[in-house]
């Protein structure tokens, strides 16, 4: 199992309704990532915006690429676009550049 760490960067100003929203993920889109091999996902978010993304999955690339053939995530993306500081115009999903991992204790 790989196991996956990313960060992305959330407006300062849309830290709250960032919050609501993932409160009420949509069903069919936690059936979606479920389906497409998202395991042990979590999102932690410090005060500053800075996001924190976790997740298990057995193929990293072959996870996001079948999210993104998904018609729900790509309404979700594009909803989630406006909440995320993005340098370069990506999607959040598309920002997710994963962190070398160097320690883990097991």
């Amino acid at each position: 199992m790989q196991r996956v760490c990313f960060l992305l960067k959330v407006r300062a100003d849309r830290l709250e309704e960032y919050r609501a929203r993932h409160a009420a993920v949509w069903p069919e889109m936690l059936d979606a990532l479920k389906a497409a091999g998202w395991h042990n996902y979590s999102l932690f978010l410090r005060e500053d915006g800075l996001l924190v993304g976790y997740l298990e999955t057995e193929d990293f690339g072959a996870a996001r690429a079948r999210m993104a053939a998904t018609e729900v995530n790509a309404r979700w993306q594009k909803e989630m676009a406006p909440f995320f500081e993005s340098p370069d115009g990506a999607r959040p999903d598309e920002a997710m550049r994963p962190l070398t991992e160097v320690f883990h204790l097991a």
